[in-house]
């Protein structure tokens, strides 16, 4: 069987996917995924699909579980390297990935975590826009 390798850059798990995605193949990924973000304390999955010709249900329904699997674990999913021939099949599929973040590569997906978890501090912290705050 073969393996998703799961690659550490900073706070983020870069998952590419290069293999044909079996069932055992999604499976054993969704558990490697979600032991690779307890261990390390990561907050941010990028799962590369750009080697992927065919994305069909089964494959639209392993990106969805991951996502889900990933935010309970505290980390935000964001998919990127999708093709346009990718993205009209999950649409004519009815697939809407809910959960997940698309970015055209992977240096956006890195950007889109950062982005989301630095506002996410800014939550927690009590910072607003200025926007919000600001009287007429």
């Amino acid at each position: 069987m073969e393996r998703v390798p799961i690659l550490k850059i900073g706070d983020i798990l870069l998952v590419s996917i290069q293999v044909d995605m079996s069932d055992q193949t999604a499976i054993q990924l969704q558990e490697d995924l979600a032991e690779r973000i307890v261990a390390t304390g990561c907050h941010g999955v990028i799962i590369d699909i750009t080697a992927l010709d065919i994305v069909d249900s089964f494959v639209g329904r392993m990106l969805s579980t991951i996502a889900s699997i990933s935010k309970v674990l505290d980390a935000e999913t964001v998919v990127v390297g999708m093709r346009p021939a990718v993205a009209i099949t999950l649409v004519e599929l009815g697939l809407s990935l809910n959960g997940i973040r698309t970015a055209l590569n992977v240096e956006r997906g890195m950007e889109l975590v950062a982005a989301s978890r630095a506002d996410e501090w800014d939550v927690l912290d009590g910072d607003e826009d200025a926007e919000t705050t600001a009287t007429p």
